[in-house]
Parts: C-alpha cells; sequence; structure tokens
C-alpha cells in the first residue's frame, strides 16, 4: 500500500518512524516549512523533514494545500492512503478524496474529547486522570471523522506534557499499526463520532496569556498549568525586579497561614514556597529558568540569590 506521510513535529516524527521500521511503503512526506528558531532566528527544518532526508524520503513543503502546484504534487506520489499525525494544516477536498483508502488521522484525544491543536497540554491542564490516541477517517472537520480505533493512555501524577506526549506518541503508533492491520483485513469498523454519546470539547492553541500565572488560582489549579506546559513553552511569573522566571516544575504543598497570593513563603527543602489561592493555599516550585539563563533546579536559583521569604511573584 503506497503511504503518504503528512506531519510536522516531534509527535508526528514517532508515528512516521514507526511506519517506516514496519516496513510500511512511506512513498513520501509532507511537512510545514522550516521556521526560525533559537537566538539567531535560523531557518530550523521540522523534525519530519530532517527524518525524511535522512532516511532518502521525498519531502514537500508546501505553503498551501489548495493550489494547483500541490494537487500535481500529490498525483505524482499517487498514495493510495494518507496518513496524518500533527500536520498543523487543513486538508482540502480533493486532497481528503484522493486516495483509494482515505486519510487517517492519529489524535492525541479520545474523540470527541479535545478536538484541535494541544489535546496533550489541555488534558493535563484540566487535571485529568487519563486521555488516549485515536486513529479516525478525516473529513472537512476539525477532527470530527469517524472514529476508527482508540486507546486510553492514564495521566500519572508526574507526568508533565513533554512525558505525556511521549507515552502517547508510543500509543499513536501501537494504535496506528493496528489500524492498518485491520484496514488490510477489511475488519475496520467506522464509528461516527456522534453516536459516541460523549459531548465534543476543544483544545485549542496554547496563547501567551495563559501562561502567566496567577497566584490567586487554587493550587491544583497552578500544579496542572505548570506542568501541562512544561518543558514548553512554560508557565512563568514575574520577579518583583520585574524580570520573567519560567516555572518547569512544581509539587501542592499543605497550606498554610493566609498571606498575600505570590507571596515566597519558604524557601527550603529544594522548593520555592508560594500562597496562592485563598492565600491559605501553597504551591512549591522546584524547577526554573531565570531570565537569559538555562534550567535549573530551585535551590540553586534561590543559592544564588534569585529568590527570599517575603518576594512576591506576579
Amino acid at each position: 500500500m503506497r503511504i503518504l506521510f503528512m506531519g510536522t513535529p516531534d509527535f508526528a516524527l514517532e508515528i512516521l518512524r514507526s511506519l517506516v521500521e514496519a516496513g510500511e511503503n512511506v512513498i513520501g512526506t509532507v511537512t510545514r516549512v522550516d521556521k526560525p528558531s533559537g537566538r539567531g532566528h535560523r531557518l530550523t527544518p521540522p523534525p519530519v523533514k530532517e527524518y525524511s532526508l535522512l532516511h532518502s524520503i521525498p519531502c514537500e513543503q508546501p505553503k498551501t494545500l489548495r493550489d494547483e502546484a500541490f494537487a500535481e504534487r500529490l498525483a505524482g506520489f499517487d498514495p493510495e492512503l494518507i496518513v496524518v499525525a500533527s500536520f498543523g494544516m487543513i486538508l482540502p477536498p480533493n486532497v481528503i478524496n484522493y486516495p483509494k483508502y482515505g486519510c487517517i488521522n492519529v489524535h492525541a484525544s479520545l474523540l470527541p474529547e479535545y478536538r484541535g491543536a494541544a489535546p496533550i497540554q489541555r488534558a493535563i491542564i484540566d487535571g485529568r486522570e487519563y486521555t488516549g490516541i485515536t486513529t479516525m477517517m478525516m473529513d472537512e472537520g476539525l477532527d470530527t471523522g469517524d472514529i476508527l480505533l482508540k486507546k486510553r493512555v492514564e495521566i500519572a501524577e508526574d507526568d508533565d506534557f513533554g512525558s505525556l506526549h511521549d507515552k502517547l506518541a508510543s500509543a499513536g503508533a501501537e494504535t496506528l499499526a493496528l489500524t492498518l492491520a485491520r484496514l488490510r483485513e477489511g475488519t475496520l469498523v467506522r464509528i461516527p463520532q456522534e453516536s459516541t454519546g460523549v459531548a465534543p470539547t476543544y483544545a485549542s492553541k496554547i496563547t501567551d496569556e495563559e501562561t502567566l500565572i496567577d497566584f490567586s488560582q487554587e493550587p491544583d489549579r497552578l500544579f496542572n498549568l505548570i506542568r501541562g506546559l512544561s518543558p514548553a513553552p512554560c508557565s512563568y511569573t514575574r520577579t518583583p525586579d520585574g524580570k520573567v522566571l519560567k516555572i518547569t516544575s512544581a509539587r501542592r504543598a499543605a497550606e498554610g497561614e493566609p498571606e498575600k497570593p505570590g507571596t515566597v513563603v519558604s524557601v527550603k527543602k529544594g522548593a520555592i514556597t508560594v500562597a496562592c489561592g485563598d492565600g491559605r493555599g501553597r504551591i512549591a516550585i522546584t524547577g526554573v529558568i531565570p531570565a537569559g539563563r538555562s534550567r535549573m533546579d530551585a535551590a540553586a536559583f534561590v543559592n544564588g540569590r534569585g529568590a527570599a521569604v517575603g518576594d512576591i511573584f506576579g
């Protein structure tokens, strides 16, 4: 079966790698254009492009899928199946309807929950105990196509975006392999999302405004926000001198006497403990990235005189 793969970031790379290592006939890839990265803003290729070049897989980086140039390139590939994972572009009808076996998407949630751009982050931020993978047949909607297979993945207390991403990428590869096996067997069943009995929810892209920590929120909310945005883009606060301080990890802490939310109440046991919620709540920050510096644990930040009891963040 001639498979054209469409995807961009690390999640997509794991799905592509699983196809290649399983011996699938991946005839080409389509990914997003190179983007500026780092302090020098040097153009950096997406992970899918890097892998494709390394394995001599033809790779296209169209700015749009809706022009004649891409239609001609698609016809040149002549795929029987298109597999999509974290691509980042909407597929027009002529692309969706081209392959004999359609377009199968690997989505990092249990659809119809968390349709959209940030399903992994949103599941953690919302304090969910589990999420999962869905393979689905694509249509013209936003993650609205018929469900093929699902795999549930637990969210552990110590999971952050990075660790859950890796769990879901592995589960995605496994679920896609089973999906393709059933497709070949002719036993694949399509289930319309409307018949699942689960109300759709949406996982919109994380905005810059959402990454700013509001210490008036309850500890559970802050704990989930911090781990849902780590290791990137990271939640952040501001130190008393106005500098940005990114937070990479935290843990819940016992309540204490009322303090103004954002007040540093302790710098012991490898953590910067901050008052939050109604002032009695506590969140213990354990990892940070100070402005212009590298990732470090909270103890190193405190030892460098980056925080002291009585400081107010925010």
